[in-house]
């Protein structure tokens, strides 16, 4: 039986190494891995389809499938993700503020790792390459659970990333892989080892692992996106944003759930946009919407439960709205903070949309798929967090470093200054 608090135990002490690595050796095991998984490429596959075979005989539901399958693609966009990723500053031992608190007091703030950082992920085994070489540039050790759907993909990747960094010069134990659901249970317990917890999945889920571990919590639950066109929309463009944003990649937490719509526009978009989705080869769109979109356009009645629904599938709801008020009210109340999108040419109307709804992106005028850490220019995420505390929106490198305050000093002592002997002059250099 796993001691999965000896476990955690060994990451802790690799943390300490991981955190003083120099540029060089993290650098060199990132090249190594994207090398190693193209090398690789035929194993991976071979496993991802048994995997891929015995999801369709449980009959798993088909965004859980889409997720799991790791193809040619799926490779192809992850070794760009590690370019990407290697090409970006290192986010570890930045001068954040050097302030002179008096003559030959000085203050440093720097960054530094977080530690060790548990992630629970969904059935995307991309999502375990993303996130340990993330946690490799940063300086932190990873411990990863992923979805028991791809057990055989994920060890063949865990395997391979972790050959590939001992070889280059990582600590052991720098990444573990969790792969019994039990494993859980007893990691969030761990919370003199595990410093950060990222769990990816339901709400039900996310609110488990709050609810019962001590260690401090980051991420997000539902995906329930929104876009907004407004009176001053252009409507052409907004049927390409709206297609892209519930077509493009149906499974992922930033596509499109739910479509308001000015009553002033709908007469003309709703026609135009259900003729485009319609014309989408394999892409079939179930369009459920509220008594005034059914007036417009042939479609299924939306009920309550529709707007607080996360699909992952091809189906979208739509509501009609009198008002910018209206739909903000909406988003904010059925939303769930993470990416909402206005298609306005008004510019004062995207200011008020962008400044009063309350999530981790707002947009304007572009599809809501692009919430991705990639896309930003992070090099991939370990996911998206609708919290405001220390990350926010896709989590990349900025969001796996803390800081410390260093204070060099040449004999000073508090008691001089507290009893007037000597002042602070506060000078940043």
């Amino acid at each position: 039986m796993i001691d999965y608090k000896e476990t955690a135990h060994q990451a802790k002490l690799a943390s300490f190494q991981m955190a003083n690595l120099k540029e060089e050796i993290r650098t060199k095991a990132l090249t190594a891995i994207a090398q190693a998984l193209e090398e690789n490429k035929s194993v991976i596959f071979k496993e991802n389809q048994a995997d891929l075979e015995k999801a369709q005989a449980d009959q798993l539901a088909q965004p859980i499938i889409n997720r799991l399958k790791f193809d040619q693609h799926k490779l192809e966009d992850i070794i760009s993700g590690i370019q990407s990723l290697l090409g970006l500053p290192d986010p570890l031992f930045q001068k954040l503020l050097e302030r002179e608190l008096d003559e030959g007091l000085t203050l440093v703030k720097t960054t530094c790792p977080i530690g060790v950082i548990g992630v629970i992920f969904e059935s995307r085994p991309d999502a375990l390459i993303q996130i340990s070489t993330l946690c490799i540039k940063s300086g932190n050790c990873s411990i990863l659970k992923g979805g028991s759907e791809a057990a055989r993909t994920n060890r063949i990747l865990f395997e391979i990333i972790q050959t590939a960094g001992l070889a280059a010069g990582l600590p052991e134990h720098f990444i573990t892989l969790v792969e019994t659901r039990a494993g859980i249970d007893e990691l969030i317990k761990c919370h003199e080892s595990i410093d950060l917890l990222i769990p990816r999945g339901s709400n039900a889920f996310v609110q488990h692992i709050m609810a019962n571990s001590k260690i401090p919590v980051m991420g997000h639950a539902d995906g329930i996106c929104h876009i907004y066109v407004d009176q001053e929309a252009d409507l052409e463009k907004a049927v390409s944003i709206i297609a892209d944003s519930k077509t493009q990649y149906v499974a992922a937490c930033n596509t499109l759930e739910t479509l308001l719509v000015h009553q002033d526009v709908a007469a003309k978009l709703l026609p135009a946009l259900k003729q485009a989705l319609e014309g989408l080869e394999n892409k079939k769109v179930l369009i459920r919407g509220d008594e005034a979109t059914q007036a417009i356009i042939s479609c299924q009645a939306a009920s309550q439960e529709d707007f607080q629904t996360e699909y992952l599938d091809y189906i979208l709801s739509i509501k009609l709205v009198h008002s910018l008020e209206e739909a903000i009210d909406h988003i904010n109340r059925y939303g769930s903070h993470h990416t909402d999108c206005i298609v306005t040419e008004d510019k004062t109307a995207a200011e008020q949309f962008m400044n009063f709804v309350d999530s981790a992106g707002v947009y304007q005028n572009c599809s809501t798929r692009f919430a991705d850490g990639f896309r930003y220019g992070f090099g991939a995420e370990v996911g998206i967090s609708t919290g405001k505390l220390h990350a926010r929106g896709p989590v990349g490198l900025e969001g796996l470093v803390t800081y410390k305050y260093r204070l060099f000093g040449q004999g000073h002592v508090v008691s001089d200054y507290a009893e007037g002997k000597k002042s602070f002059h506060f000078k940043d250099k």
